[in-house]
């Protein structure tokens, strides 16, 4: 039984694996095709911009690490290709992961908030459950229970306060409750200011009777 239950695990962690894997293979068509994921009706805001010098720059380490792998082992043919494939691999991951983060960003609608953070957080919050937003510069994020951080560049400049927890699942697929967030966006006060705006916005009126 325990050995059924430990197998089951690992097919749905490969499961989450393999589709994390396609979402950032998707990511790279949906950049280069200027088509973001899960706009719609709503605005986007993005938060990508202060993370693209890391990543380019790791990719381009990992280029001149390739070039020189391939020099170290150009006598050893079966080597060669196994390590050229993983580095490869590793510079369209990297890439991945960034058009990840510029094509899902964070999206507002008339109903609630979607925050993201590449392909692997994507939690939705109903404007009706969120009690307060603020501006608030956050460098430092100590693990803590019921907060959901989401730093770009250790940095995070919005702070949402929740009236009711929601549900948020981990890259593992562990459940936790959260009623903080803390998150990055490219422009903190304007998304402050229509955050504000979209959660005072009255209810329209019922229609008057004939």
């Amino acid at each position: 039984m325990r050995v059924t239950y430990g197998l089951l695990r690992l097919l749905r962690l490969l499961r989450r694996l393999v589709a994390h894997e396609t979402r950032l293979l998707a990511s790279l068509w949906r950049w280069a095709a200027r088509r973001p994921h899960g706009v719609g009706a709503g605005r986007g805001f993005g938060y990508a911009r202060g993370q693209a010098a890391m990543m380019f720059g790791l990719a381009f380490v990992c280029v001149v690490e390739t070039v020189g792998m391939s020099v170290l082992l150009r006598d050893w043919p079966l080597a060669h290709r196994i390590v050229l494939v993983l580095d490869v691999y590793t510079v369209v991951f990297l890439i991945g992961l960034y058009a990840a983060c510029v094509t899902r960003p964070h999206v507002l609608d008339p109903t609630s908030l979607r925050v993201r953070n590449g392909a692997h957080v994507d939690l939705r919050i109903p404007l009706e459950d969120i009690a307060s937003v603020r501006r608030e510069l956050r460098t430092t994020h100590e693990p803590a229970e019921g907060e959901l951080n989401l730093p770009v560049g250790a940095q995070t400049e919005v702070t949402l306060e929740l009236a009711s927890p929601v549900r948020h699942f981990t890259f593992l697929g562990r459940e936790r409750t959260v009623h903080r967030v803390r998150l990055h966006a490219d422009d903190p006060t304007e998304l402050v200011r229509s955050l504000t705006r979209a959660r005072t916005v009255p209810s329209p009126l019922p229609d008057q009777p004939a």
